[in-house]
């Protein structure tokens, strides 16, 4: 029995229009909810978020049953974090702060099984073999896992086209809000020089052969990073949808009481 498919890798490969969403609470419950809305993809953030490796291992658990693919963000490129996240049954990546080629290709490595890469053999008593009943988990799982690396600095995206030729990535993510703040424009991703960069990156990344990724959070500008060739494109982050929503109603209320 070979490894679960992945449905997210195949779109990425395809270059096709991948909506997706942030999951900021660290919960299960909150987790199965956003699996009913609808979006592609939702990302079970472990940098930001507080998240540990029980409350990640929990949401994969519960969005394995939704249409909505997880994407587990990682707090760094540690080896011993990519094998917990992949063995806890993660089969897609987002590795934040990748800046060089070499990063992105040990990112790689610790994504894949011998003689690939380096990832331990331990999958037998975890999820992601589903406890040892998948038998050909380990001679199948590098074809179906999925490695996105983060580029969100001036470094980085001084070696884009390096990262983005690196066999192995399935896709690059750029991160509009470090990019903005290490370029010198904290807080203002608009910025004319940063959406310069930005654009110029999704050029590189086709050039390739890799599919591009991005958040955005007002429609307008996800709608122009599509147009520039963005395949797949976070558009909100459950935390703020609920804290928009939730001030606005109290506000409605208490305006003019």
């Amino acid at each position: 029995m070979p490894a679960l498919q992945n449905p997210f890798k195949s779109a990425l490969h395809n270059k096709d229009l991948q909506v997706g969403c942030w999951l900021g609470f660290a919960d299960a419950y909150v987790a199965e909810l956003m699996g009913t809305a609808g979006f592609d993809w939702l990302v079970v953030d472990g940098e930001h978020a507080p998240n540990d490796l029980r409350s990640i291992r929990d949401q994969l658990a519960i969005l394995e049953h939704s249409p909505s693919h997880a994407v587990v963000r990682l707090p760094s490129d540690e080896v011993w974090m990519i094998k917990q996240a992949l063995d806890a049954g993660a089969q897609t990546l987002l590795v934040p702060m990748v800046e060089t080629a070499e990063q992105a290709a040990a990112i790689v490595a610790a994504s894949k099984y011998p003689p690939e890469g380096i990832r331990g053999m331990g999958a037998t008593m975890a999820r992601a073999s589903r406890f040892g009943e998948i038998t050909d988990y380990a001679t199948t799982a590098n074809d179906e896992v999925a490695v996105i690396v983060q580029v969100e600095t001036a470094k980085g995206m001084s070696n884009l086209a390096e990262i983005a030729a690196t066999d192995g990535i399935d896709g690059v993510f750029i991160g509009p809000a470090d990019l903005s703040a290490d370029m010198g424009f904290p807080g203002n991703a608009g910025a004319p020089e940063v959406v310069a960069e930005i654009e110029r990156a999704a050029r590189v990344i086709a050039e390739a052969g890799k599919a591009s990724g991005i958040l955005a959070l007002a429609d307008e500008t996800a709608r122009s990073y599509q147009s520039v060739g963005y395949a797949f494109i976070a558009v909100g982050i459950d935390v703020m949808l609920l804290a928009k929503a939730a001030r606005a109603l109290a506000a409605s209320w208490t305006r003019g009481s």
